[in-house]
């Protein structure tokens, strides 16, 4: 027998624990195939050598938002200005470079906003629409859940005409005086990305292309695309074309997991025996849902957006944010129209991803989950709740009972965690994006970025999980800090088991998918996860990134 590679190097952590440990890994046919002494006298056509270097288990990113991100590429960053008239040249700046495009109609789009960067203050629009004139603008805000616009982007979507309602779920935020300030939140983003959607597939493709390239050199070979087809999260009713052209062309540099934002399901009438006996549910055309696909592109849970943002103070919360008396968030929609859709959609086979973050979401994703559990049985993929933000005691343990999985993003911690600590205030503090409780509870607990919210460095992120430490120095909540192992862990075995994809990652063992990470040095023992290299990264045997060429 010939193996199409042979890998080695000083490591290799299987995280599996009858074998945790190799120095060589034979592949054929992008999997797994045997372990030094099983292959040893074996030849291959190729062997890679990583020398000193620690292979792990491909990284898993669970829960990011890629097609966002790659389109946002193009976009004028705002992440990096400090103070208005900085971000205000930034956008002065664009508009004369399209103006001398000759193009008057095109947008200014802008991306990762965050008002903490301007001492707390919003752009105003009158200095905006100076700059602007009648250009539409659209800036979003790093948390995804707000966008910034101007009088010509509010005119074209009918914001300033007389009767105008807000959205179910968003609200075009207005000044004492009914003026507009600019302001767009949640679902009311929906209304500007009208005028922009859908975009092209090739377009699509153009961006993952550029952001999954990028996901390479960080040691990622798994994403799950945390949204797609629908409501504002969404790019294009066909957006499951786009990443099925880009792994078809080569353009595809990380495997994909699509789950559908529940906005694109629609009812769905079977014979009288299925559905759990219902005969009725929601779902894709045909009866598609959870698992279908290969290897490359494959279907996920279905996304429900439960409330907003921590940074944006519109997470559902059961007590007042700090320095904002009465307001606790919104849910954004009735309990009653979230039960409906969602066991429909549990019944018609799709285990539930429900974002909610602040305790009053997490309070009604959990009786989401307990009602479909209990009537319908458990899925072959566990419920999740995806960020988990700020969850009580009680909380915990029933989660911990309900046998989910969670996705609080340690990467947070750093860049905005003394923003949570300060929106929630020292109370809630120790509840906010737990670690060691979760995992003590017997939830799952995977690990994500959210990407564009943070960056992807998942290094990073897992260093954050284990120190918690804040841009400032200090420590959020230090009771929840877990041990490397467990940190790596987030984003290998345990993603692979909250995605439903054990059987073919998060574990190096024979007959698993040949992806593995290439560490610098072990994370299991370096001073800093953060501080490693990634020095290669590889994708069914096939390498997605090297770092020596």
């Amino acid at each position: 027998m010939r193996l199409d590679l042979i890998l080695r190097a000083r490591e290799i952590l299987t995280m599996d624990g009858s074998r945790p440990l190799a120095t060589a890994v034979g592949v054929i046919g992008g999997r797994i195939v045997g372990f030094d002494e099983e292959i040893a006298g074996l030849d291959a056509e190729r062997t890679l050598d990583f020398g000193d270097a620690v292979v792990t288990p491909g990284l898993i990113d669970a829960h990011c938002h890629t097609a966002w991100w790659g389109l946002g590429l193009a976009a004028v960053g705002l992440g990096g200005a400090r103070g208005l008239d900085e971000l205000y040249g930034l956008i002065e700046a664009e508009v004369s470079r399209l103006d001398a495009l000759g193009d008057p109609g095109a947008w200014v789009h802008g991306t990762g906003f965050n008002q903490a960067h301007h001492g707390g203050a919003f752009p105003d629009i009158a200095r905006l629409d100076e700059i602007t004139g009648d250009r539409p603008l659209y800036l979003r805000h790093t948390s995804g859940h707000a966008s910034i616009t101007n009088t010509a982007t509010l005119r074209l979507v009918g914001a300033l005409d007389p009767g105008f309602e807000n959205p179910v779920g968003g609200v075009v935020v207005r000044d004492a005086s009914g003026g507009p300030t600019g302001l767009v939140e949640e679902a009311a983003q929906g209304l500007v990305q009208a005028l922009l959607l859908p975009y092209s597939t090739e377009r699509l493709v153009e961006a993952l292309d550029a952001a999954t390239s990028r996901y390479a050199a960080q040691g990622i070979t798994s994403f799950t695309e945390a949204g797609i087809g629908g409501g504002w999260i969404g790019h294009s009713p066909v957006e499951v074309a786009a990443y099925q052209a880009a792994a078809e062309s080569g353009r595809l540099h990380a495997r994909a997991q699509l789950m559908p934002a529940i906005d694109a399901l629609r009812p769905l009438e079977a014979h009288a025996s299925d559905f759990s006996g219902e005969g009725t549910g929601a779902g894709l055309d045909l009866g598609i849902r959870f698992g279908f696909g290969d290897a490359s592109v494959r279907f996920g849970h279905v996304k429900v957006f439960l409330d907003g943002s921590l940074l944006g103070a519109t997470a559902a919360v059961t007590e007042d944010f700090c320095g904002h008396d009465h307001n606790r968030g919104y849910l954004l929609d009735e309990p009653g129209v979230y039960r409906d859709r969602a066991l429909a959609a549990y019944r018609a086979g799709w285990p539930l991803a429900l974002h909610a973050i602040g305790d009053a979401a997490i309070d009604l994703a959990l009786d989401l989950i307990e009602e479909a559990q209990e009537r319908y049985g458990r899925l072959g993929a566990p419920c999740r709740i995806e960020h988990f933000g700020i969850a009580r005691p009680d909380q915990v343990e029933r989660a911990g009972r309900l046998r989910i999985a969670v996705t609080p993003q340690a990467g947070f911690i750093g860049p905005i965690g003394d923003q949570m600590a300060e929106r929630v205030g020292a109370e809630r503090e120790p509840w906010l994006y737990r670690g060691r409780s979760v995992i003590d509870a017997g939830i799952l607990l995977a690990g994500s970025s959210d990407l564009p919210v943070a960056d992807n460095n998942l290094r990073r992120g897992m260093q954050s999980a284990v120190d918690r430490l804040t841009g400032s120095g200090a420590t959020l909540g230090a009771d929840e800090a877990i041990t490397p192992e467990e940190a790596l862990r987030t984003h290998t075995e345990w993603a692979a088991r909250a995605t439903g994809q054990l059987a073919d990652k998060g574990t190096l063992e024979r007959g698993k998918l040949a992806d593995f990470t290439v560490f610098s040095a072990s994370p299991l023992s370096a001073p800093s996860i953060a501080d490693l290299d990634i020095v290669a990264t590889v994708v069914g045997g096939e390498l997605s990134y090297d770092s020596r060429s």
